[in-house]
């Protein structure tokens, strides 16, 4: 069976999309061209039978059924519809504690924590690393059904195709055993020529994901972790049995050579009949999907072949043909055909007339510089549990990612299925599978284990079926292996030797991996993040960590910053996977008392995450030589924790605290990038700042103006400007012109905006600034209406008892909460999968339209002018106070804790008030504007009548705060994800369960040396 015969859905979607063109452009001066077309372009139906629909099953997971001899016997008792998985048909057994999770799992908190004992009872099972399945089932699983061979397909090669099997299949037909196939991303194919004789005939499919029988490829590996789209059983693609002549076409491969305006048409041909056949070859190729037809001049070619495979090289020349890119993603349809005495063999392929190289540093598609934005797309597809199959929806989800502004997809550790390279094709998108192996914890590259030559095989097999597709541009072995740099040297020096198609990677790796002196460009971290503990600005760029490399780097994951979860979500599971890590973390926080705040958490920490994500981008676009980043990820990543840091869900759709059109300002082929010191100023200061482009467009902008304003909160234009006209020319770093704002006449304390644009287009981004008073007044009363301590001292308590009013700056006394730490970027990826890494939070929450901030600008959620009174301040802990007690400034907590906190609050003491901060008001306040500011506008609003706290709170509560002890999260593990060993001992294979007390359930342990589940439980 071809993976290039469409089936008819795919040819369907195809011939519309082409279809629709064609009519409306030709059809009035193209008639009968277009229908001779058309007709060439409908899916050759090769004989074949579809094997979709129910089979008998039995699961075997005691592995007896080979040895019982199942294969020779009616298999009875249960049936499944395929194509389909296990846990998609509900086969298999109930979640539990003891289920065999393939995978790590670095907090074992979930399994000893009392808080949580009711998620650990039968029936209330809920685990919060990942999204889980109702059923789940590892081992051996056995399909049959009787099929009938057609009379004419005597004397023909008789194939079995199974597309997506997950993961090792074995077939017997009649009891005859016809072999084993293993591969996670590429069609499981038998040839059955010897066992398929016309007539009535068994076949017997055992299907085994047990990896510890098959190939280790690494526990974590997305191509079977349960981490992202679960470790099912069953087969989910097309199941086909075809028939073509015994001199058939195995294999077309097309190489294009835009220089030489042809394209090189390799053709493999598979002879059945022991004897030399010869005939002709006939190629034609047109067009289907751009604004202009082409049509290729038919090419024939006469063959002759002896061997039982045999390879013919043909040059086609191409004409005026059409190139394909992200911007003009034009695309052939050819038609190979043998022609023979008695019959005829034909194939259709799909590619486009691209080349995507290396010069330098930078990535060219047919010559013009390329910069990668791209996502990591990890398997994460909870209604089905398994990676799409249509092309429909892998079409939906690039146009989306475009929607962003991104060009470019990295598969971790996985190769996805044809549809998605079809849809990429389509669409316009750069694409980077890799093999299925995140080769570490359990296992290794380089070591002489299965897995090296299994990556090979994989990557072989990549190219037989995926080769051709124009938007499989890159490739690497896998996700951050241990060992195996001369393996993976080896691994590019082979394939830039035999492919020239696309450019080659060791692997994507991180920070403190060695280097891959053999990569042709390097897909690696370091070089990423927000350097805050300074303070923000937009200055700086990557560019020393960079400047002494001579190939292109990629930055290996960026972003990974938190958002807290949105529970809106959890209908939308209406599939195999279930959100119970997401119910688990709302009844939690309700249990904690905040459950009316989950949506404000949500969109407070979005606002912050969206921050963070606008400033790491800009930074990799203003750093020279930079050929692009990888984030991880545009999407939420469900597993490893709850990995909660996609502006889009898991089901690729918007949250609604930044919308796609938001986003595309700072993250498009074109951005105007403003570098500046800071975002923070005084009316003593002038704004300055330097304005640049970042542009891979299609081509250069010829005479550009762009202009310039300041505008206010409410919008209004204040100042404005125009640059000199120029030329923008591909790519980074293009000067444009300063900015220059005396800021002495604004209005403030106030927030401002700075906006570049290039009108007539959608090239627009923008920044927003805030502008302080250069002296606050003098609160002359201040001093007698309000105590100003730093501990609830005795005249403290005696203000408060007679009805005073008291201002307690704890900032750096706190201890009730000091566990909590603090920054102003929020948690990254999360606190389970990293052991609790500080920090902790994911922004803060505030009220914003309280009168003590009527001094104050601020919205509800910490914007950048925050960094001073956030950037490692305490959080107070109030899990004390009454329940529905709440802050003015509210640290929004990790969400697998969900402790309430407080950086500013205000309450009644008995007949006193008092206000409370952790946050520094007092230190160097004429050098921080923010801080003397908020101190101003706190203290102006204690002396208002408006002071009157709604809460009220005792002695003992702050008291507390000075004293108590907060409960600290025991992880109830030494081992740790990579990204928490020294760099000493990366790459090195873990020690196991130091630390684990005993008994602990079984499971693929965290980290645990080895991978493999314990026995599975009685059942």
């Amino acid at each position: 069976m071809s993976p290039y015969e469409k089936n008819d859905a795919d040819c369907a979607k195809v011939l519309i999309f082409a279809e629709t063109i064609f009519l409306t452009v030709f059809m009035k001066r193209h008639a009968l061209i277009l229908l001779g077309c058309l007709l060439l372009m409908l899916p050759l139906r090769a004989e074949r039978l579809s094997l979709s629909g129910i089979w008998n099953f039995r699961m075997d997971p005691e592995n007896q059924g080979i040895q019982e001899q199942w294969f020779a016997r009616d298999i009875t008792g249960d049936t499944m519809e395929l194509p389909g998985s296990m846990p998609e048909r509900l086969k298999g057994y109930d979640i539990s504690l003891t289920t065999p999770w393939t995978g790590s799992i670095y907090d074992s908190s979930y399994y000893y924590n009392a808080r949580l004992e009711k998620y650990r009872r039968p029936g209330n099972i809920k685990i919060p690393f990942m999204l889980t399945p109702e059923k789940h089932y590892v081992g051996a699983a056995w399909y049959q059904r009787k099929v009938t061979v057609p009379a004419g397909w005597k004397k023909q090669r008789v194939t079995l195709f199974l597309e997506r099997v997950h993961m090792e299949s074995h077939l017997w037909v009649d009891g005859v055993d016809a072999g084993t196939c293993n591969s996670l991303g590429m069609p499981h194919v038998y040839d059955l020529t010897q066992l398929l004789t016309p007539g009535e005939h068994v076949l017997t499919l055992r299907i085994d994901n047990d990896m510890s029988r098959i190939v280790d490829v690494g526990l974590n590996s997305h191509s079977v972790t349960d981490q992202t789209q679960g470790n099912w059983n069953g087969v989910v693609g097309r199941m086909l049995l075809s028939s073509t002549p015994e001199t058939y076409i195995d294999e077309v491969q097309v190489y294009p050579d835009l220089a030489g305006r042809k394209a090189t048409v390799r053709i493999t041909i598979g002879n059945l009949t022991g004897q030399k056949v010869s005939g002709n070859i006939e190629l034609k190729a047109q067009s289907f999907n751009a604004d202009r037809f082409h049509i290729v001049q038919p090419l024939t070619q006469p063959f002759s072949v002896t061997d039982s495979l045999e390879t013919v090289t043909v040059e086609l020349p191409m004409g005026d043909f059409l190139t394909w890119d992200e911007f003009s993603p034009a695309l052939y349809r050819m038609s190979v055909t043998l022609d023979m005495k008695g019959g005829s063999d034909v194939r259709n392929v799909h590619f486009g007339m691209r080349e995507f190289t290396i010069e330098g540093t930078r990535f060219r598609i047919n010559g013009r510089e390329v910069s990668l934005r791209g996502t990591v797309e990890n398997c994460v597809f909870p209604l089905t549990g398994y990676a799409p199959m249509d092309v429909a929806e892998w079409k939906r989800v690039f146009t989306i990612a475009k929607s962003y502004g991104l060009n470019h997809f990295r598969f971790h550790s996985y190769c996805p299925p044809e549809a998605a390279f079809i849809a990429a094709d389509l669409v316009g998108f750069y694409l980077q599978p890799e093999g299925p192996s995140w080769a570490n914890k359990s296992t290794s590259l380089g070591s002489g284990r299965p897995v090296d030559q299994y990556i090979m095989d994989e990557s072989l097999r990549m190219e037989r079926y995926f080769g051709n597709y124009a938007s499989y541009c890159m490739l690497a072995t896998g996700n951050e292996p241990s060992g195996g740099i001369q393996y993976m040297t080896n691994f590019v020096r082979f394939w830039k030797e035999r492919d020239p198609r696309r450019v080659y990677c060791g692997a994507s790796v991180g920070g403190s991996w060695p280097w891959q002196i053999g990569n042709q460009y390097h897909v690696r971290a370091g070089v990423r993040g927000l350097d805050w503990g300074r303070k923000p600005e937009s200055n700086s760029d990557w560019s020393r960590q960079i400047d002494t490399l001579s190939i292109p780097f990629v930055t290996h994951e960026m972003g990974q910053w938190c958002v807290f979860p949105d529970f809106k979500e959890i209908e939308k599971y209406t599939g195999v996977m279930k959100a119970r890590n997401f119910e688990l973390f709302q009844e939690d926080l309700a249990d904690q008392h905040m459950g009316d705040q989950a949506e404000q958490f949500m969109m407070a920490s979005g606002k912050l995450q969206a921050l963070c994500y606008k400033h790491e981008i800009e930074k990799s676009m203003r750093t020279a030589g930079y050929a692009g980043f990888q984030l991880l990820c545009l999407n939420d990543y469900s597993g490893q924790g709850s990995a909660i840091v996609g502006v889009t869900n898991a089901f690729w759709d918007p949250k609604d605290y930044i919308t796609p059109e938001a986003w595309h300002r700072f993250c498009s082929e074109t951005v105007p990038l403003l570098r500046t010191s800071g975002f923070v100023y005084t009316t003593a200061d002038v704004f300055s700042g330097e304005a640049e482009m970042y542009h891979f467009g299609a081509a250069p902008i010829a005479d550009a103006v762009l202009h310039w304003r300041l505008t206010d909160s409410y919008g209004k234009t204040l100042t404005e400007g125009v640059f000199d006209k120029v030329t923008i020319p591909i790519g980074n770093c293009f000067k444009i012109g300063g900015i220059n704002i005396p800021l002495a006449d604004l209005p403030a304390p106030a927030r401002y905006n700075v906006e570049i644009w290039l009108p007539g287009t959608e090239v627009v981004n923008d920044w927003d600034i805030w502008v302080y008073p250069a002296q606050v007044p003098v609160l002359e009363k201040a001093a007698e209406e309000i105590y100003f301590c730093n501990e609830i001292d005795a005249k403290a308590e005696e203000v408060l008892k007679k009805g005073g009013k008291v201002f307690l700056h704890a900032a750096g006394r706190i201890v009730y909460g000091e566990d909590v730490k603090q920054q102003m970027t929020p948690v990254f990826w999360n606190t389970s999968w990293f052991k609790m890494r500080a920090p902790h939070t994911t922004g803060i929450l505030v009220q914003q339209n309280h009168p003590a901030f009527r001094d104050f600008p601020t919205e509800y959620y910490s914007d950048i002018h925050w960094w001073e009174l956030v950037q490692n301040a305490q959080c107070m802990l109030l899990s004390d106070f009454p329940e529905d007690f709440r802050p003015l400034v509210q640290p929004i907590d990790t969400w697998f804790v969900n402790r309430r906190l407080g950086l500013i609050f205000e309450a009644k003491v008995g007949e006193g008030r008092i206000i409370v901060t952790s946050a520094d008001l007092q230190r160097s306040l004429d050098s921080r504007p923010v801080a003397r500011q908020m101190l101003y506008s706190l203290t102006r609003y204690m002396l208002s009548d408006d002071f009157k706290p709604a809460g009220s709170v005792t002695i003992e509560n702050l008291k507390d705060l000075y004293t108590k002890q907060g409960t600290y999260v025991n992880t109830y593990t030494k081992s740790s994800p990579d990204e928490l060993r020294s760099p000493a001992t990366q790459g090195a294979r873990p020690q196991g369960m130091q630390g684990f007390p005993a008994g602990f359930p079984g499971m693929f342990r965290p980290g645990a040396q080895g991978g493999q589940p314990q026995a599975a439980p009685a059942r």
